[in-house]
């Protein structure tokens, strides 16, 4: 999603002139099969967005009759920009997903802002266009770059991540202005046994022109040279530098991301070498994906998707942004000034403004209709709770549905709406509502595994029909309960800490009282020692002090 929400650059703020619909900011992160606990590929995305209202979207398999038409639609815009031909057979999608297990996440870099895309494809309509009719990651990179060759690129600078079972794709791309409505891009696999992710930069920088393990447009060294972007030999092509803004927002704002993923599952100090990169663009460029010292699950993914670079030195429950409450959260703008000096808050993986996020797995060695299980969440993904669809699904559950509310309709059927009425409490004071959070996240997503566990040994002998019939109820079944049981948690948090006050509570959680029945006396949260600390340092800590009265 567009990345005009981050750090600024002049790029940005004319790609903001060029597409004016919403800001957008996502992250996306790899894990291949030789990577991961259960030999899946596993592919993470988060769509953050101030406008975008939390849903899962579906579309069911279909055959068409010849002369058949597809409407494109600008995803952010939901403005129509063409129509092009159905194929004979489209498969079903549920999310980013499709029902082969085929899976596809992006995010935004923008880039050179007289490359804006100029021809049909919007990203957005590339990635489900795509889900309908290819079946691998290779094919959709086919597709992909096919759409975009016979009908015009119509969005800017884009990292895509592409997974099936057996492997996973980083793809970039990026338009070649109004008067060529084409597109050049690369494409790197991922090689087996690491990680890799992108976060709003361009993460493709010098590739190997002769391995079958590299794809790339005919022309993009070609074109970078006529534009003047290049003018090195092709082996020094650095496909980043050439199209790509390269400025504080690209590394500390986005790679940042991807480095606090890269820190967090290599040996300690590993990646300490790159922090020159992130803070000033210096040092060795950060590769594109590690290897991790461990396998990963898709438990570590959803953790790793409520980042807020805890432990690291950009933590943001450790700087002076977080308050009293070590709130790792900050409201936009990003930057500010103080006299004549610009300044930043940090931004996290994690952030208040996401749509939806989801840890998507796949594999070969389970049942069809369980290839692909999606983990999807909707609102922040760090207080979310994260629910399988599959990739067989036949119906959206109603507190995901399109029709069930929206960004300016409140309704508590919605699990968006339910998920923003924890986390925005959890926002004012973080450090005493996330502990109860918490508490009921994990019993939910403990109680969701299960749950898939034990229909993985229930759907074995079924059909991939009756097999799908099955687990769509199931995800309906566990969607329905974890919103249910997270209004209740919002119900809970603004009893419990209403008016600053934190009430207390009996063994078996319940509110205690006196043996009269009245409220126990609250305790007094109040603030921490840093904050107290604060005050006292500051000019107005003589005026606050308490002083001593004479008799």
């Amino acid at each position: 999603m567009k990345k005009i929400e981050t750090l600024g650059t002049a790029a940005v703020v004319a790609a903001a002139v060029a597409f004016p619909a919403a800001s957008y900011c996502c992250t996306s992160l790899i894990a291949t099969p030789g990577a991961s606990a259960d030999g899946s590929a596993m592919v993470t995305y988060a769509a953050d967005s101030h406008t975008l209202y939390g849903e899962l979207y579906h579309t069911p398999a279909a055959r068409h009759e010849a002369g058949a038409m597809r409407t494109v639609t600008d995803w952010d815009s939901g403005r129509m920009l063409g129509q092009i031909p159905q194929p004979e057979v489209t498969y079903s999608t549920i999310g980013n997903m499709n029902e082969h297990g085929l899976v596809i996440a992006e995010s935004t870099w923008g880039g050179r802002h007289e490359l804006a895309g100029s021809g049909m494809i919007d990203y957005g309509s590339l990635i489900y266009i795509t889900l309908e009719r290819a079946r691998t990651a290779r094919e959709a990179i086919d597709v992909m770059t096919g759409l975009v060759r016979d009908y015009g690129y119509a969005s800017e600078g884009e990292s895509f991540s592409i997974a099936d079972p057996s492997e996973a794709w980083v793809m970039e791309m990026i338009g070649k202005g109004k008067d060529d409505p084409g597109a050049v891009w690369v494409a790197r696999r991922v090689p087996d046994g690491y990680i890799s992710g992108h976060a709003n930069h361009s993460r493709i920088h010098t590739f190997p022109l002769d391995e079958p393990t590299t794809l790339y447009s005919p022309d993009v060294i070609d074109f970078a040279r006529k534009q003047g972007y290049f003018s090195g030999k092709d082996s020094d092509f650095d496909f980043s530098r050439a199209y790509a803004i390269t400025d504080a927002g690209a590394l500390r704002g986005c790679d940042a991301r991807v480095w606090s993923y890269f820190r967090r599952f290599t040996p300690k100090g590993e990646m300490d070498k790159y922090v020159s990169w992130i803070m000033d663009g210096k040092g060795e460029v950060m590769p594109l994906w590690v290897k991790p010292d461990r396998k990963l699950s898709a438990d570590d993914l959803k953790w790793m998707m409520r980042d807020h670079f805890e432990g690291t030195h950009l933590d943001m429950t450790a700087d002076i942004g977080a308050g009293p409450f070590t709130v790792p959260y900050r409201w936009r703008p990003m930057e500010f000034e103080v006299d004549g000096t610009t300044y930043t808050h940090e931004r996290a993986i994690a952030t208040q403004q996401t749509g939806f996020s989801f840890v998507a797995s796949t594999a070969a060695n389970r049942h069809d209709a369980m290839k692909g299980i999606l983990w999807f969440g909707v609102d922040d993904a760090n207080t979310c709770v994260y629910v399988p669809v599959f990739c067989s699904a036949v119906a959206v559950p109603l507190p995901l549905a399109h029709d069930t509310a929206d960004l300016l309709t409140l309704s508590w059927d919605s699990m968006f709406w339910v998920n923003n009425y924890v986390a925005n409490q959890a926002y004012n004071r973080y450090s005493q509502m996330i502990p109860d959070i918490r508490r009921v996240q994990s019993e939910l997503e403990s109680a969701m595994l299960e749950a898939v566990d034990k229909a993985a040994g229930d759907v074995a002998g079924m059909s991939t029909d009756a097999a799908a019939s099955n687990l769509t109820a199931l995800t309906d079944t566990l969607t329905t309960r974890a919103t249910r049981e997270y209004k209740a948690l919002g119900d809970f948090l603004f009893v419990k800490f209403l008016d600053g006050n934190i009430k207390r509570q009996n063994p078996d959680g319940s509110f205690a009282r006196t043996p009269e029945g009245t409220p126990v006396q609250p305790e007094f949260g109040g603030y921490n020692e840093a904050y107290f600390r604060t005050i006292a340092e500051s000019p107005d800590g003589e005026r606050l002090k308490v002083r001593k009265i004479e008799q």
